[in-house]
C-alpha cells in the first residue's frame, strides 16, 4: 500500500547559510545596509551580479529588489569557459559543484521568481545588453584573471547610475593578484573612488564616495562587534570594517616568588600546598557578601 509522507519525512527547509559560498557575515551586513539605504533615499535601479556560484549573494540581492527593479546574474555555471586560463580556474575551483540547476533551486527556495540569468562569460555583457546607467548596485565576483576583472569593472561602470555602488570580491587575497591589479588600476587611472574595505571586498563608486561613507557611518558597527577604522588613499578617505577579535582568556598568573617556592618544594609538599591554596580559594568564593 502507498505510504503517507509525514512532516517528519520532509527535508528541512533550506537556510541561507546552507548555501555554499564565500559570502560572509560582515559583507552580508554591508550589502543589506547599503542596498536598504539606497532604497530609502529614493535611488532606484536594477541590480547586477557577475559571478554567482550557487546563489548565496544573489538571494540577498533579490531580497532588496524594489517594485519595477530587476536582478541580472551572469555566470558560466556548467558551461565551458571561453579560454584556457579561465577553464583551468573553473576546473580547479568550481567545476564539480557549480551547476545552473543548483543555483536555480537555491534561489527559488527564497524567492518566487528567478532573476534574469545570462549563462555565459561575463565579457558578453560588454555588448550593451545591460542598459547604460540602469543599475544602482553591481557585485563582481567572477574570474580572478586581470583581463577579465578589468573588463567586468568596465561593464559595471557603464551600467551604474551616477552614485551607484560596485562591490568587488577578492581584491586583496594572495591567490588573486589579478583582481588587485584591476581594482587599484581602476582607482588610480579610472576614477573609481573607494568607499569601504572589508577583509574580502572592495566597495566603491564613480559618484559621491563621501555621501556613501556617511551612509555607512549612520550604523553603530562597533555595537555589533565590528571594528571601524579610516584610512586615506591618494587624498581620499576610506572606511575599513573588520571583525572584532576577542582577547584570549589567559590562565591566572602566579607571582614569581610563589612560582619559585612551588618549584623548589618536593613533589609531595607541592601537592599538599596546592590543595591548601585551592581550599582557601574555594572558601573565599563561598563566603557570603555583606549586604547581599
Amino acid at each position: 500500500m502507498p505510504t503517507t509522507e509525514t512532516a517528519a519525512d520532509q527535508p528541512a527547509p533550506l537556510k541561507r547559510d546552507d548555501i555554499p559560498g564565500w559570502f560572509f557575515g560582515l559583507d552580508r551586513a554591508a550589502f543589506r545596509h547599503l542596498l536598504a539605504a539606497q532604497t530609502a533615499a529614493g535611488l532606484s535601479g536594477d541590480l547586477l551580479e557577475l559571478g554567482s556560484y550557487l546563489g548565496r549573494s544573489a538571494v540577498l540581492l533579490g531580497d532588496h529588489l524594489a517594485p519595477g527593479e530587476r536582478l541580472t546574474v551572469c555566470d558560466l555555471f556548467d558551461s565551458e569557459a571561453g579560454d584556457s586560463e579561465n577553464a583551468a580556474e573553473m576546473e580547479m575551483s568550481y567545476r564539480r559543484t557549480l551547476t545552473r540547476s543548483a543555483f536555480e533551486a537555491n534561489y527559488l527556495a527564497f524567492h518566487s521568481e528567478l532573476p534574469a540569468i545570462v549563462q555565459a562569460p561575463t565579457s558578453v555583457l560588454a555588448d550593451g545588453r545591460i542598459p547604460a546607467g540602469s543599475c544602482r548596485f553591481v557585485h563582481v565576483d567572477a574570474s580572478h584573471l586581470y583581463e577579465h576583472v578589468a573588463g567586468d569593472i568596465a561593464v559595471a561602470r557603464a551600467a551604474l547610475v551616477e552614485d551607484g555602488l560596485i562591490a568587488l570580491d577578492d581584491y586583496r587575497s594572495e591567490h588573486t593578484p589579478g583582481v588587485s591589479a584591476a581594482v587599484w588600476e581602476a582607482v588610480f587611472t579610472g576614477g573609481l573612488r573607494p568607499v569601504l574595505l572589508t577583509p574580502m571586498k572592495f566597495y566603491g563608486t564613480w559618484g559621491d564616495a563621501e555621501a556613501a561613507r556617511r551612509v555607512l557611518l549612520r550604523r553603530d558597527w562597533r555595537a555589533e562587534s565590528y571594528t571601524v577604522d579610516e584610512d586615506t588613499i591618494a587624498g581620499a578617505r576610506v572606511l575599513r570594517l573588520n571583525y572584532r577579535v576577542k582577547a584570549p582568556v589567559l590562565p591566572p598568573q602566579r607571582s614569581a616568588p610563589r612560582r619559585l617556592a612551588l618549584d623548589l618544594l618536593p613533589p609531595v609538599a607541592t601537592r599538599a600546598t596546592r590543595r591548601v591554596l585551592r581550599t582557601l580559594r574555594e572558601r573565599r568564593a563561598a563566603r557570603p557578601v555583606p549586604g547581599a
